[in-house]
């Protein structure tokens, strides 16, 4: 039985991707924004962490991905980068630092990766946005597309719900990824769309897909890690599913330490010198 990827100590990269979804092993995807948290995700044996925009919503309190800068988004991807050993690690390029200016977006791309050493970067949109990554590409840097519902784009949309549910979407979704392909991107991530669609685009692929919202046909899966953990309790949306409800354990961990300084229990005479 050949080795999976998480058995293998060596690192994650692009080609292993590829060779991943060649033979139909899935890939496991997480966030994360901090070193320590990082830390975990990458002993625990994850494949591809993404330093999201959803820093943004998770870190700083914001509605929307929107808001978050350049300089955060390379804050956050550094304390991560310095945590892993083995995980193919992504950033997002955040809104304004790439729609509609090829070089702007280069530039971009260029500075997280000589500023954070992570792996490749993550940018949304289709056809639009693929001069950019050609751009980006031939400054040797990889890049995740992201189709369906793109965060970053709220205001336009108006709405969370799933996209490309109409055929008229749903036709441009498909030509976008393909478009996103040919321009030379190593995987795309589809979010919020339906199961059926998401398993078409998978198997006309060459490129590994991974989905949030989309179905189990495709190539992997990714999840915001406090959603996944359950360390944020008002987003519920249906692909949610929540390992741990460390929203209630922390609050616990909390009040009992309270309540032992208010008690005089903490310190005892053993946590003392």
């Amino acid at each position: 039985m050949p080795a999976t990827a998480k058995d293998s100590p060596k690192r994650i990269t692009t080609h292993v991707l590829q060779e991943m979804k060649n033979r139909k092993e899935k890939i496991a995807m997480l966030t994360a924004y901090d070193y320590s948290m990082a830390k975990i995700i990458d002993r625990a044996g994850m494949d591809v962490i993404l330093v999201g925009d959803s820093a943004s919503n998770v870190m700083a309190g914001h509605e929307t991905t929107v808001p978050i800068t350049l300089n955060e988004m390379i804050y956050h991807a550094s304390a991560v980068v310095r945590a892993i050993k083995r995980a193919l690690v992504i950033v997002d390029l955040p809104f304004g630092t790439y729609q509609g200016n090829t070089i702007e977006a280069l530039s971009s791309a260029i500075r997280i990766m000589k500023e954070t050493g992570a792996h490749g970067i993550k940018l949304e949109g289709g056809e639009e946005v693929a001069e950019s990554v050609s751009r980006i590409l031939s400054a040797g840097i990889p890049v995740m597309g992201h189709l369906g519902l793109t965060p970053q784009s709220i205001h336009k949309f108006g709405t969370y719900v799933v996209r490309a549910q109409e055929e008229k979407e749903a036709k441009k979704l498909v030509h976008d990824a393909h478009i996103l392909e040919e321009a030379g991107c190593f995987a795309i991530v589809l979010e919020k769309i339906p199961a059926t669609l998401a398993a078409r685009v998978t198997k006309e692929l060459k490129i590994p897909v991974i989905g949030i919202g989309a179905g189990k046909k495709v190539d992997g899966q990714v999840l915001v890690l406090h959603d996944m953990l359950g360390i944020t309790q008002e987003f519920s949306p249906r692909f949610l599913r929540r390992y741990h409800n460390l929203d209630q354990e922390i609050t616990k961990a909390v009040i009992n330490y309270i309540d032992d300084i208010k008690n005089l229990d903490f310190p005892n005479e053993k946590e003392q010198y």
